[in-house]
Parts: C-alpha cells; structure tokens; sequence
C-alpha cells in the first residue's frame, strides 16, 4: 500500500485584533500531516485564537496560510472543513446539541448538508454510519441516547468521531484529556497516534498537563502574548524549560501550602446525604473554619454529582446539610447561596460565568442586592466601580470591565467565576476541579485565592481529580469511589500513591 502523500501546513504572518486587544502578531505556525504537534502557552496567549483562525472560526485576520506552498483561503468553518481542518473545542456543551442524540451529533455535518439536497433523512443509515465511526475509534456509547445524557468525557469521545466522519488532514484537539479519567486519556492516545500513523492526520495538540505533550506529541509550539516564542522538536526541551518558555521567566509550579489557623468548630457538615438519582451514596464529611477539605476521585466518582447536591443542583434523598450546626433547607441553588454557600463549578462556560455578559455584570451577579436602591433598581456605576476593584485584586486580564467574558482566556473566565463568589461573602466555598484548562501561573493564582480565603476562616471545599492540585493544597482528604467516601486521609501524612489506591477502590 503507497504511503500517504504528506501535506505541508503553514500560516504566515497572521495578525489579529479585537477591541482593545492585539491577540496576535506576525505569528507563524508550519506542521506536516501525519504528526502530533503541541501548541502551548499561558492562558491569553493566542494558541487558542491562532487555531480558530485556521479552522475559520475568525475571519477578520490578516497574514497567509498555504497548503504544499499554494496559498489557501479560509474564512468560515465551512472554508476550513472543505479543505480537511477541523477542530475539537474544550468547552464540548458549546459544540454539541444535547436533545439530539449521539447518532445525530456525529453525522451533523452530513445530516446538514443532506436536507440541502432532499428533505428525507435516512435515519437507520444515520445510526449506522455513526456506530461505524466509534467502532473504528475503539469507542463504546449507544447512538441513540441523547448527548444530555452523557457525562463530559463521553462528549469529548463523540466530538472526536464527528471531526473525523469526513476526509480529514488536520484535528486540532483543545485541552481534549481536561475532562478525562488516567483510563480514558491512555484511550484518547492511542486514537490520536493512529490518526497520526495511519490515517495521515496531522494532529494539532493543545494541552497545559505538560506530562502528556511529551508522551504524545513529537513536537512544540510554544507562544506568549500573541507570538510564537519557539517551535521545535519537543525531545529538545525539558518540562522546566517549557514553562519557562511559556512564562518568560522561571517559576516554580509546585504551590507551598501555608500553615494556617484552622479553628476546632465545626464550621460546615453533611451527614449521610443521598441525591435521587443514586450518584452521591450515603456521604457525611465536615469542614471546619479556615480549612481546605479536598474531594478526591478519578472522573466519574461522583464528586460533581456530591458538589452539585450539596450546592441544591441535584435533588437531596435524603440525609442533612448543617451551617454552624443549623440544618439548612437547600432544594435549589438560590436557597444555598441565601444560606452562605458558594460553588464554582466544573464546567464554566455552561454554568459557571455568562459568557455573553460584560466581565462587570458577571462579578456582581451572585450579590445584586448589593448594588440596587430600595426601589429594586441596579447602580451600574457601582456595579463597575466595584468590578473595577475586584478585576485589579484577582489581575483579570481584560481590556476594561466592559469586555464579554466570552473574550477572555480560559484562565480570566474562571478567575471571573471565582470573583463573583468573593463578592458575595459566603462561608462555604466550593471549587470542583477549578484549575481544569488553566495554565500554571493561573493556577497558581487560583491557589492563592483560595489560602486567603481559608486565611479568613472561610470552609473550602475542593473537589479535583488532580492528585498533585489536591496534595499541594489541602488540609484533609475525602476519597470518593463508586458515589461514595471511602476515606477520609490527613493531608500531610498521606501520598499520592495512597490516594490513587483508594480512588481506584482499594481498601
């Protein structure tokens, strides 16, 4: 069998504005199909913009692309699509229609094009191509269950296998292991090297868990502040000196966890709780003041379900929820965040920020009466003031208050959902997986928010599948497994080792 003819990618001066920002300047990018490339940086630093350039999300750029030195244009989706560039966003829930079904979601693209040439869908033939598609990715899910239905990795699996039902030269993956289990990531790779060798599929691999660009990518692209800092064959650098690339300076990615003042109250405990669709299974834990209680567990534990019940998201079965010892009656979110609670949630863009609404609208929405006259009405202007005050102490990068958060980076949008919390001084914050897709100075600086609020004697919880995160910030440790708490663990005298035993239900 001939070996694939490989095709030359480059782009060329690309530039590109938006109001108040240069988010790109003079940037080349060059790869050949059949390759794994990384394309990294710090959160705002134009990889992410650069790559929906060329898969023409945007269109207002300037500079030039070529395929084997023959200049191409590219415009819209459609313009990339038809040349065999297409990409996988982090945010799935943006991608996908969750009433249709899996089935429906992979073939969109031919379902779409189809009722432009007959108005009969063969729906039998729908399925079955799609069945096709994830039997060849080695992928197991019913294609005919709604997407709703499916939890973040699933999603992520199927948008894969919509990107490649058409002849594809170039994926581009954005953050694709962020929802994924240590299992489901060792499954993703080895459909990404296949593409890569066998398919002829140069594989553009955006990713901040630097581990997995090694073992995966061949070679990096490393960008800061809009330009391309390196590009090179990734053997040639080690995980230091690409952090350091992308920072511009040395830094120390391990975060020190402070001694800090945890008092003897009680300051937060749930007991025996269960929701109603049997995903959080008899779960009792305790938080007291000033104490970072981690939530440990590989995905699919129940940590989200657990955070979300107690947060009113989920329907409680049974069991109590105590605030300095008072039971609370939490049957919606509304009722928790009346009652001190606070939770910042995994997936960000669909339930965590606004992403249509001005940064300024975003940080005050979980504490309005703080900015209406008597009469119910808003105070605009003390809205901003105070959003002002809250982007210069968090270090949002934005243009101004103004600016849609749907603009900002990765890490700016959850340093948003993060301060809107903040202004509404609850007691018990609750953080599930907040550093997912977020570079490590963000990360950093998401952990220093939350030790200065556990400094004011604020309950945290912090639920996370990142062993190192829970390890590096926490005071004690809940291991959840199969929807329920097998362990509780002291912080400082366990290990990671000992963690991931109980979270793959060691006993």
């Amino acid at each position: 069998m001939a070996k694939a003819e490989k095709i030359l990618l480059k782009m060329e001066d690309i530039n590109i504005e938006f109001p108040g920002v240069k988010a790109l300047t003079d940037v080349h990018f060059e790869m050949e199909t059949g390759s794994i490339r990384a394309l990294i940086g710090a959160n705002g630093a134009g990889k992410s913009t650069l790559m929906k350039v060329l898969s023409g999300a945007y269109n207002h750029y300037t500079g030039k692309i070529f395929f084997n030195n023959e200049e191409v244009t590219i415009k819209t989706p459609k313009d990339g699509k038809d040349l065999g560039i297409d990409i996988v966003y982090q945010e799935v829930d943006t991608a996908l229609i969750p009433h249709l079904t899996v089935g429906e979601n992979i073939m969109l693209d031919m379902i779409v094009n189809d009722m432009g040439k007959r108005q009969i869908v063969n729906w039998r033939n729908i399925h079955s191509e799609a069945n096709e598609i994830l039997e060849r990715l080695n992928i197991k899910i019913d294609t005919k269950i709604t997407v709703s239905e499916l939890g973040l990795s699933d999603k992520q699996m199927v948008l894969i296998a919509r990107a490649i039902v058409n002849e594809r030269k170039f994926l581009i993956l954005d953050e694709p292991t962020a929802p994924l289990s240590n299992r489901e990531t060792k499954e993703l790779f080895r459909i990404v090297r296949d593409l890569a060798e066998n398919q002829n599929i140069g594989v553009i691999f955006i990713s901040h868990r630097l581990p997995e660009l090694f073992e995966i990518c061949e070679d990096i692209t490393i960008m800061k502040d809009g330009k391309v800092v390196t590009s090179q064959p990734i053997s040639n650098l080690t995980t230091q000196q690409v952090v350091e690339l992308m920072l511009g300076k040395t830094f120390e990615e391990e975060f020190t966890r402070a001694d800090r003042q945890i008092g003897n109250e009680i300051l937060f405990e749930i007991n025996s709780l269960n929701d109603k669709e049997g995903k959080v299974n008899d779960v009792s834990l305790h938080v007291r003041k000033g104490e970072i209680v981690g939530i440990a567990g590989l995905v699919g534990a129940g940590k989200t379900e657990l955070c979300k019940t107690i947060f009113g998201a989920r329907q409680i079965e049974s069991g109590s929820v105590k605030l300095y010892g008072k039971s609370l009656n939490i049957k919606a979110p509304h009722h928790a965040v009346k009652q001190g609670l606070a939770l910042v949630p995994e997936e960000r863009r669909k339930e965590g920020v606004l992403v249509d609404e001005p940064v300024y609208t975003n940080l005050t929405a979980a504490s309005l009466n703080k900015y209406t006259k008597t009469t119910g009405v808003l105070q605009p202007m003390l809205e901003r003031n105070t959003a002002q005050k809250m982007i210069g102490s968090l270090g949002i990068k934005t243009p101004n208050e103004r600016q849609k958060v749907s603009l900002l980076s990765g890490g700016n949008q959850q340093k948003v959902a993060v301060g809107k919390w903040l202004l509404s001084n609850a007691e018990i914050y609750i953080f599930d997986e907040p550093t997912k897709g977020v570079d490590v100075g963000a990360k950093k600086e998401i952990f220093d928010l939350i030790s200065d609020l556990a400094n004011d004697q604020k309950g945290v919880i912090y639920a996370s599948s990142e062993l190192s995160e829970i390890m590096a910030i926490t005071d004690r440790i809940y291991v959840m497994y199969d929807n329920r708490v097998v362990k509780e663990l002291e912080t400082r005298e366990t290990t990671e080792e000992e963690v991931m035993y109980y979270s793959t239900g060691g006993n």
